[in-house]
């Protein structure tokens, strides 16, 4: 990984990738995460998915079953900054974000960059750490940029935020707010690998871990070549109109339903996905695909329904076509 100063926001002028090369770079980047993680493919495709759609991922499941090593696996997959932010119950906002230090040669304050600077940031166990320092990362996420004593600094381009989250022990974790839920495009759950898949997996943990050799198989400049080219995708008026109505349902049969930002996301991750099959433009099935795991983190209910539930009885009874 190369630790030279990535551009910020305002550097990146990159030229889009055609779009055949864009199924080509998810193909390489999934190809190469599947040398250290064993099964998951779905889980892995999804996380490509929202690297190239401009979304951050949050990876929930109970501890021991690859969650860290699948984060770390998709950075070392691309050539570009990486960080890593281990949140923990002392852990203090500008221990993520970064402060301001007087500099005793200048006679003035620098800000010195937090680890949130980089390109691909892996948030480990998330909700270890109090509210306070959880709610460092939300104008990081949605505004691509950090605020200290009223100066905005730029993030780096891209900036994508993969977090885990420990699904046990309740009384040693604070549970995120809904806010910060909002920003993640995608939550995902890895679950335990099945009998030929954790015989694989302890077949490669003798010797030394395959993650310690895994190579780069692209580079910052391409992957932000790939975003551009999926932001180009057409989503025509009756995909948005398909999408709208999802939300909808969901803000009728819930609670609190699909936010805006969570219509912006899952129209974002089912460009990502036609840009996968080589598509100039979303078809219904890309959003099918992408809505399970974009829209129920963004839901809660009261009633004996839980939230997945509710998107999948939107996707059977919202019809493609308004009648």
């Amino acid at each position: 990984m190369s630790d030279a100063d990535p551009p910020t926001l305002t550097d990146v002028t990159e030229t889009p990738l055609p779009l055949s090369a864009v199924a080509d770079l998810a193909e390489r980047i999934e190809t190469n995460v599947a040398d250290v993680i064993v099964g998951n493919e779905a889980v892995v495709g999804h996380i490509v998915t929202a690297l190239l759609a401009r979304g951050h991922v949050l990876l929930e499941d109970v501890p021991g079953v690859g969650k860290t090593m699948l984060a770390r696996s998709i950075a070392r997959s691309v050539d570009c900054r990486f960080r890593r932010i281990q949140f923990t119950p002392d852990l203090l906002p500008t221990d993520v974000t970064g402060v301001n230090v007087f500099n005793e040669k200048s006679r003035e304050f620098e800000f010195q960059p937090g680890p949130v600077f980089g390109n691909i940031v892996l948030g480990d166990e998330i909700n270890r750490a109090p509210p306070k320092t959880q709610s460092a990362l939300l104008e990081a996420m949605e505004e691509r940029q950090v605020t200290a004593d009223g100066d905005s600094h730029n993030l780096p381009d891209p900036f994508t935020v993969i977090a885990t989250q420990n699904a046990v022990e309740p009384t040693r974790t604070y549970e995120l707010p809904l806010a910060e839920f909002d920003r993640f495009m995608k939550k995902l759950e890895l679950g335990y690998p099945d009998p030929d898949a954790e015989a694989v997996l302890l077949g490669r943990a003798v010797g030394t871990h395959p993650i310690e050799s895994l190579e780069s198989v692209t580079d910052r400049e391409t992957l932000v070549r790939a975003r551009e080219t999926v932001a180009t995708i057409r989503v025509e008026k009756p995909v948005r109109s398909y999408i709208t109505r999802l939300a909808g349902y969901t803000r009728e049969h819930a609670e609190i339903g699909v936010s805006p930002r969570g219509s912006i996301a899952l129209l974002r991750a089912a460009q990502a996905r036609a840009g996968l099959d080589g598509r100039e433009y979303v078809i219904p099935d890309d959003v099918q695909t992408e809505a399970p795991v974009v829209l129920p983190h963004r839901i809660r209910t009261t009633g004996r329904e839980d939230a997945k539930t509710v998107v999948s009885d939107a996707l059977e009874r919202i019809a493609v076509e308004p009648s």
